[in-house]
């Protein structure tokens, strides 16, 4: 894209009175820096994906409510992480990980094992034994 093609689209950004670097090339062709305001397709983009992120971080709470799972799929979801990534942080495998997302399985983890959990959401070990759904 050339620098003068740079998009300069009221987004988030311009919002807050800020602006992306992006690469360009200028008028021989080569490849310079540019500022951006934002890009509407991008911003729509990234506004449905933190839409859809909200949505699921408010089913987890749900399901934790509802005692359908336990309170590590909410810290999952509101860490913006998936079982792999969460499996990697607390050092276990993922069928291990899926496992105490049942409410009974989670109820019995030791303090040393939610610790793991509690330190890669990085929040206290009694907001993880305590969570309230309120």
């Amino acid at each position: 894209m050339k620098k003068e093609s740079v998009p300069q689209d009221k987004g988030n950004l311009s919002k807050s009175n800020m602006k992306e670097l992006v690469y360009a090339t200028d008028d021989n062709g080569n490849y310079t820096t540019a500022l951006s305001t934002g890009w509407e397709p991008k911003t729509i983009a990234l506004s449905n994906s933190i839409e859809e992120i909200n949505e699921r971080i408010s089913e987890a709470k749900e399901n934790v409510k509802n005692g359908i799972v336990s309170p590590i799929a909410y810290f999952m979801e509101a860490s913006k992480m998936d079982l792999t990534i969460l499996s990697d942080y607390v050092g276990m495998w993922k069928w291990r990980v899926k496992r105490h997302f049942k409410p009974a399985v989670f109820a019995g983890l030791s303090d040393k094992v939610l610790q793991k959990y509690a330190n890669a959401f990085d929040i206290k070990l009694a907001d993880l034994k305590n969570f309230k759904t309120d």
